[in-house]
């Protein structure tokens, strides 16, 4: 039993006074934000029970000569309710609270003659210490208890002695805040805890969207239904809003008032949007940068089961597979499978096995291309300690820390020791080609140092390409995020939008032997069921036409001597024709105009007879002298290009019969299929045949070059 000491020593309206002065006496923003609302209720007894067991676990111990208080080795039984989860985490933040403060109650028990004047047993220091941060944190209020709850006479018997000292507690309170000239007991703690604090009172809060189970879009349309709208950013916003994350469009973000309204609705019941800092998720899309379709995952480290949730839910529509390693018991086996089924997630693979102990050479991870390295930290880049440790760190003594702000050096080296040796671990793994690392840490001996120690000491016996420092695959959103990456880092400082981030990713290059093309890695996707019916046999335009010029090429070899055996016989007989003729003509009257049709008709063909240069006209036709006055159209091969190859193709060419001139009675005024041009007093040259004289293209032609008439239609044209 706990035995109460004597009467107390004030009047009433002196305890009253003194009481009200506590009413300015808040341990944090939160509290001073929510100063108008209904007073705290309490917690449930278990509660308490609960956290003054973590408090035993995680207390100061202070050196036998500056021992006030004593506590007891022994453990409070625990209730049935300390295996839910909601529950553990309202335990850790109550003892999280109280060890902050734990030289501050202890001075007041002292002061306030609560010990030595009560013979108290030791296993219930804890629990005293628990609840009296509680009862001041309710401004000395009386708890409200429900009828149905079960109550634990310690907890009771603890209660009413407290509350029998109400005043001088009160009144002991008063006295230490005037010896601190603090407004509240808030302020006599750390800068940097206060900071952490407010960070964590205001800050964010992130979720992402299960997209096994609902679409982005169906999403914003449901919370729209619920009262919420879309916004840009959600700081100083006390409405119900929602923001997209920059980095991650698959990351909604929330102002922090709004968590208990948010669990509420069927998304987060139905595991649709969950809860997660925003660090995790920057680590997961890192690594889904960096995949293809059939690549493997190994995560390392991985702390909340969200994160791997995520990580699966990032790659469902690929063939890969996700290996979780470090979990050595085996018995929450069931419990995750019963998660990841309720998530939508299939494609993950537990291993039993610590990191450190899986060899490189493993045959179930020949397949892993990257790996995701969480490693456990100081997480003082964080702003809910008592989150980071129920989701990423189990040694809970790092709240020890937290509470004073700062890391020791010996547990700073200790933890850096073991992320070096899981880093360069990692890069054993000749089957992959990345390595993402995250941690939440700001402090450069964890971040930094760690990842240029490990590039400068790799193993050279490994016959595969070495790692190199990446930039950033994620999205650089503003100024400041951009100056902070330029050596290859992402960092994100906390502030009061997120908390602490570093990622860095170290890649090599892929081992030829394993180049795989993309038909391969179509063809392997086909084959599973990926592609839905698409055909992968049909050729592109582009590859049919490059097979069929290359079939032409043989055949236009093996009949061009044809071709051009049939264009110079043709060419050299009219040739000789023109020659007879030419002799008997001296003069020549110009052609008479003719109607537009026929003028149009002569334009197309001067178009179609442009001269160029023809590699087809055996060569005595080019040095020939002979001047013929019928002007025919003969270029039977279409200019090209002087910068393209063109492959010739096989023609067939059919010529018409020839109707030489002047043959009828009537002389040129009958029937005449030739065009001549008059040109004095050098002899008339065919239009169509190709002389040296010809300019090439681009050059401007020469003066004296007589301008051509409009020739007369040709009946075979």
């Amino acid at each position: 039993m706990l035995n109460a000491a004597s009467e107390l020593e004030f009047s009433n309206q002196t305890s009253s006074e003194e009481i009200s002065q506590l009413s300015s006496l808040e341990l944090s923003s939160r509290e001073k934000s929510s100063s108008c609302s209904a007073e705290k209720p309490g917690y449930p007894d278990f509660i308490y029970v609960m956290a003054a067991n973590i408090f035993q676990g995680i207390r100061f111990e202070k050196s036998p000569e500056k021992v006030l208080i004593k506590y007891g080795n022994e453990p409070l039984p625990s209730s049935p309710e300390s295996e839910d989860e909601s529950f553990q985490r309202l335990s850790y933040e109550l003892a999280f609270s109280a060890l902050k403060y734990q030289d501050i109650l202890e001075s007041i028990l002292i002061d306030s003659y609560i010990f030595p004047s009560t013979t108290i047993p030791d296993h219930l220091s804890s629990l005293i210490i628990v609840m009296l941060y509680d009862f001041q944190d309710r401004k000395f209020q009386a708890r409200l208890l429900s009828d149905n709850e079960d109550s634990i006479s310690e907890v009771q018997e603890v209660e009413n002695l407290l509350h029998s000292f109400k005043t001088k507690l009160a009144a002991s309170l008063a006295r230490c805040r005037i010896k601190h000239d603090a407004l509240s007991i808030y302020h006599i703690l750390p800068e940097t805890v206060r900071k952490q604090e407010l960070r964590a009172s205001t800050l964010p809060l992130y979720a992402w969207v299960n997209t096994c189970k609902v679409s982005p879009e169906e999403v914003y349309s449901n919370l729209k239904k619920k009262g919420y709208h879309k916004v840009k950013s959600v700081l100083h916003i006390d409405d119900k809003v929602f923001a997209v994350d920059k980095h991650c469009y698959d990351v909604l973000i929330f102002p922090s008032h709004l968590k208990n309204d948010l669990l509420s609705i069927d998304l987060f019941k139905d595991y649709k949007l969950i809860f997660q800092d925003k660090s995790r998720s920057l680590a997961v899309h890192s690594v889904k940068a960096l995949l293809n379709m059939d690549d493997d995952i190994l995560m390392v480290n991985t702390g909340s089961w969200y994160t791997v949730a995520h990580m699966s839910v990032l790659t469902n529509n690929n063939t890969s597979k996700i290996f979780v390693c470090g979990v050595e018991s085996q018995a929450k086996d069931p419990d995750l499978k019963n998660l990841f089924t309720k998530m939508g997630c299939k494609n993950i693979e537990i291993l039993h096995e610590t990191f450190i102990n899986i060899e490189s050479k493993d045959h179930r991870l020949q397949k892993v291309k990257v790996i995701l390295l969480l490693p456990r930290c100081s997480g003082l880049g964080v702003s809910n300690p008592v989150e980071f440790i129920l989701n990423e760190h189990e040694d809970t003594d790092l709240l020890k820390d937290f509470s004073q702000g700062r890391i020791s050096e010996d547990k700073l080296h200790v933890l850096a020791q073991q992320q070096y040796e899981q880093l360069t671990h990692a890069m054993k793994f000749t089957k992959a080609q990345a390595v993402v690392y995250c941690t939440c840490s700001v402090y450069p001996e964890e971040n930094e140092a760690i990842v240029k120690k490990a590039l400068e000491f790799q193993d050279p016996g490994i016959k595969v390409q070495p790692y190199r420092l990446s930039p950033p695959v994620l999205p650089l959103c503003s100024l400041k995020e951009i100056h902070l990456s330029t050596d290859k880092f992402f960092r994100m400082e906390p502030s009061e939008i997120t908390n602490g981030c570093f990622l860095s990713i170290l890649t090599r290059e892929r081992d030829p032997s394993e180049t795989v093309s993309v038909k391969d890695v179509l063809a392997r996707a086909a084959a599973k069921g990926l592609l839905d019916g698409i055909e992968l046999g049909k050729s592109s335009k582009r590859e049919k036409k490059k097979k069929k010029s290359k079939t032409s090429l043989p055949k236009a070899s093996t009949n061009d001597n044809c071709i051009q055996m049939r264009i110079a016989e043709f060419l050299n007989r009219e040739a000789k024709a023109n020659a007879n003729q030419s002799e008997t003509v001296t003069t020549k009257t110009p052609l008479p105009q003719k109607n537009t049709t026929q003028v149009g008709a002569s334009s197309q063909i001067r178009k179609a007879i442009k001269p160029t240069t023809n590699a087809l006209v055996p060569t005595f036709m080019k040095n020939s002298s002979l001047s013929r006055p019928c002007e025919r159209q003969t270029n039977f091969v279409r200019p090209r290009p002087e910068d393209k190859m063109v492959a010739l193709k096989p023609v067939e060419i059919v010529l018409p019969p020839v109707m030489m001139p002047f043959s009828s009675p009537q002389g040129i005024g009958s029937t005449q299929h030739c065009c001549y041009r008059w040109v004095a007093p050098k002899p008339l040259v065919p239009a169509c045949l190709p002389t040296p004289s010809i300019s090439r293209k681009g050059e401007k032609p020469k003066e004296n070059s007589p301008p051509s008439l409009p020739g007369h239609r040709r009946p075979w044209l």
